[in-house]
């Protein structure tokens, strides 16, 4: 059996995904190679990573709930979601101050940055919610829909899988950041900023260098 969460970025997927590694399934989430695939339409080779791996969260691998349903009878599927579009449009909007212009905004939301864009997301997000919904009305068996922020937890995670709920407080993974966790994003971000900056001058250098020897 596999588990595939097919809810949104920023509606608690990290969440999942931690509960799912703990139950020990061989978990993969977001990676920049994956949705890369997704982008150029090559979901055979998407779905032969997904042949080794026992659950999913994020994308490209929410988006991909259909293709999942067929190459791999009997999985089961978790649609994460905020208690409303406004809750987590604020999320991506504060997520995006921290990563900047995003491929994943420009080709599921249709723009890099959400600011000023609440309208356009959120129909994006609420029509994700209604698309999977109609995808699996007659077979409520095979959905389980959860929000973290109204109480949901181990109890309906556990129920759904056939797991024993843990003694462990539920985990809540990927908060929004704290001061403190900006502070350091940011001086992170100017270092790097200043690293590639003295490496472009040094291959500058170099290649002025390299060009007056070749002159003489």
């Amino acid at each position: 059996m596999k588990v595939l969460g097919v809810g949104l970025h920023k509606t608690g997927t990290t969440t999942l995904g931690t509960c799912l590694k703990h139950f020990g399934l061989n978990h993969q989430a977001w990676t920049r190679e994956g949705f890369g695939m997704w982008i150029d339409n090559r979901y055979d080779e998407l779905l032969e990573i997904a042949e080794h791996h026992d659950s999913f969260e994020d994308f490209p691998w929410a988006l991909m709930y259909e293709e999942f349903d067929k190459q791999f009878p009997g999985t089961r599927f978790i649609l994460t979601r905020r208690k409303d579009g406004e809750t987590w449009f604020r999320s991506v909007v504060n997520h995006s101050k921290w990563t900047g212009p995003h491929e994943v905004n420009l080709h599921v939301y249709g723009n890099e940055l959400p600011s000023g864009l609440q309208a356009e997301y959120i129909a994006v997000y609420e029509n994700h919610l209604k698309e999977v919904r109609a995808y699996f009305k007659d077979r409520p068996q095979d959905l389980l829909e959860v929000c973290w922020e109204k109480g949901d937890g181990w109890n309906e995670i556990c129920n759904f899988l056939g797991y024993d709920v843990p003694e462990m407080p539920f985990p809540h993974s990927n908060p929004s950041p704290g001061p403190i966790d900006k502070m350091l994003f940011y001086s992170r971000k100017h270092v790097n900023q200043a690293r590639d900056k003295a490496h472009r001058l040094w291959k500058w250098i170099r290649d002025r260098q390299t060009n007056s020897t070749h002159k003489w």
